[in-house]
């Protein structure tokens, strides 16, 4: 029996040596994972909406040339549109170009300091931005400045007794500043937080007929105009690339 166990113990430690012999003489791990990293670059189409607010300054300007200050009020509202643009990214950082165009209803009026029997009144009805954007990039959030050219659309009115006596319609150009935060979700659609501010200077209106407010006089209404509109976008390309 001694002799027999003795034979079984050494047939076991032959076939381990025998196993471990067949085992590889190095162990490779699995290959890591493939990270994916959201890509900015592209063309993009979108959607916003928000609030407005545009604040008009009136002056009279006599024939001498002198403003006289008719005091200034805030006209605010919706503003709701679209945005059409194209980005470029290098490593973490975002270069592009869009062009933003918003219907708006920022209205209001005051009493006039000048002529008290008269009522002025505002209204801005659209909005354009053309601009520049530099940005920094963590994987699919996107922090961005823009700048550029802005025009909007005017209508100024004079009321007595709310009825209009004169009114002038204008298209104005300045400039605008902004600042966005822009987040991607999903394959190609991203979200976004942005905020613009529009210098829209100083211009001459005549009205429709002699001014009501001073006979012979222009109105001289300065205008600058703030937004903050929520975003979403849908970009045509990939959106990711692959990096190990």
């Amino acid at each position: 029996m001694k002799k027999y166990l003795l034979s079984m113990m050494g047939l076991v430690a032959m076939a381990g040596s025998a196993m471990a012999a067949d085992l590889p003489a190095h162990y490779k791990a699995p290959p890591p994972p493939v990270i994916a990293i959201y890509d900015w670059t592209g063309f993009y189409i979108g959607g916003n909406g928000g609030w407005g607010s545009s604040r008009d300054c009136w002056g009279v300007v006599p024939v001498g040339g002198t403003v006289i200050p008719d005091g200034c009020f805030s006209a605010s509202g919706g503003v709701i549109g679209g945005q059409l643009g194209y980005r470029w990214q290098s490593g973490q950082f975002v270069w592009g170009l869009e062009g933003q165009g918003d219907w708006a209803n920022l209205r209001a009026s005051h009493v006039s300091i000048v002529n008290p029997a008269f009522t002025t009144s505002a209204k801005v009805d659209g909005i354009g931005l053309m601009t520049g954007q530099i940005g920094y990039a963590w994987n699919a959030a996107l922090l961005y400045l823009k700048g550029g050219a802005a025009v909007t659309s005017n209508r100024f009115d004079v009321l007595s007794a709310g009825v209009g006596v004169a009114s002038s319609s204008s298209t104005r150009w300045g400039g605008t500043v902004g600042v966005g935060f822009e987040y991607g979700f999903g394959p190609n659609w991203s979200a976004g937080l942005e905020y613009d501010h529009l210098f829209m200077g100083n211009s001459n209106n005549s009205f429709s007929v002699a001014n009501p407010l001073l006979a012979g006089a222009l109105n001289r209404i300065s205008q600058d105009v703030d937004m903050v509109t929520i975003r979403g976008n849908y970009r045509f390309g990939g959106p990711v690339v692959s990096k190990y």
